[in-house]
């Protein structure tokens, strides 16, 4: 962390919950919080962390860079 109020400190996260908002979540309407929680968590076990590539990541998905990066 660097000096307090530093908007740059969490960038990535908020990168991730924007992404996550505008690709999914606004689609769907939840009737429960936990209706909610596994279905968010479904996405990000799925479609995020598997095949939705990832410019940060040299274009490859975390899972496909994970596996690269175990192979070198």
């Amino acid at each position: 962390m660097s000096s307090t109020g530093n908007c740059y400190d969490n960038a990535i996260t908020e990168s991730f919950f924007g992404t996550l908002k505008i690709e999914f979540v606004y689609h769907k309407k939840y009737e429960t919080r936990e209706d909610a929680r596994r279905s968010i968590f479904k996405y990000v076990e799925t479609f995020y962390n598997k095949n939705r590539i990832h410019s940060a990541l040299g274009g490859v998905s975390p899972e496909q860079f994970e596996e690269m990066r175990k192979a070198a």
